[in-house]
């Protein structure tokens, strides 16, 4: 089932995953490393948020920013002299909210080994307008087997999401209704 299908008062026509998917590489230097000698995990951060930021702006056709980080997980340290690869793709979208996943491989500049999986993440960014107010994207059109498997596991993704917003504001107004500070 496409989201097409899901959402059809949306009027906008949906886009392909491919149509916007993307990969970012870069050269690891010493500029970009910790106290340890390995990659700075902020620099891939960064990296994970300008592919991520790219392939929103590309699926939603034009601003779009960062409004979460659900997970970031590195899987091996990254080293100077690392040609790293961050591949993102919109795996779902809302009115106006995408989730992008990200893939972050990386494999030595000089060597023709093939690369390896360093880190994952998923983001969640909103269109804006001009004026910084959400505007409505396209629906995301799952291709592949591989797509649909996306877009249902970040529908769950999205349910804990809303579920841990609600549980937090709850306990807070509890709180507050019990005199103690929020």
């Amino acid at each position: 089932m496409t989201d097409q299908a899901q959402r059809p008062d949306s009027g906008i026509p949906g886009k392909p995953t491919s149509a916007s998917r993307t990969t970012l590489s870069h050269i690891m230097t010493g500029n970009d490393t910790n106290l340890l000698g390995t990659v700075h995990g902020g620099v891939i951060m960064k990296l994970v948020d300008d592919a991520a930021g790219a392939v929103a702006g590309r699926h939603s056709g034009g601003p779009a920013v960062t409004a979460s980080m659900d997970e970031m997980v590195f899987l091996e340290p990254v080293r100077v002299g690392d040609l790293v690869h961050v591949r993102a793709q919109v795996n779902w979208t809302g009115r106006s909210s995408m989730e992008v996943g990200v893939r972050v491989m990386a494999e030595r500049w000089n060597e023709s080994t093939p690369a390896t999986q360093v880190g994952s993440a998923y983001l969640v960014f909103a269109a804006v307008d001009a004026d910084g107010k959400p505007r409505p994207v396209p629906p995301v059109v799952p291709e592949t087997e591989r797509d649909r498997r996306r877009y249902q596991e970040a529908q769950i993704r999205r349910t804990h999401r809303l579920a841990r917003r609600r549980a937090i504001k709850e306990l807070r107004e509890k709180r507050i209704a019990e005199g103690m500070d929020a």
